[in-house]
């Protein structure tokens, strides 16, 4: 069995009402992929900041998981030269 150790590193920026995320994927220290995300806070709600850091970084890692869904149909067609097919989150 190989265990293998994949960091994801989100890092949340607050200005006022607005968050946003940028969540990196490093692999093997070389293949870094990478997602955005953000979140405004409605001015007729409560200030939470933590509720705007959760939306931000989801939105981020939801992106992240987009981009690593399209590098890995990006490699599978460079094996097997075929468009590939059924990838989604």
């Amino acid at each position: 069995m190989t265990t293998k150790t994949w960091t994801v590193q989100v890092l949340l920026n607050e200005d006022g009402d607005d968050t946003v995320a940028d969540a990196a994927l490093t692999v093997e220290n070389k293949m870094q992929l990478r997602g955005h995300g953000a979140s405004r806070r409605n001015p007729r709600d409560e200030s939470d900041p933590r509720i705007g850091d959760e939306l931000a970084a989801a939105r981020a890692l939801s992106d992240l998981a987009h981009e690593l869904l399209a590098a890995a149909a990006t490699d599978i067609e460079a094996k097997t030269h075929v468009p590939a097919r059924s990838l989604e989150l």
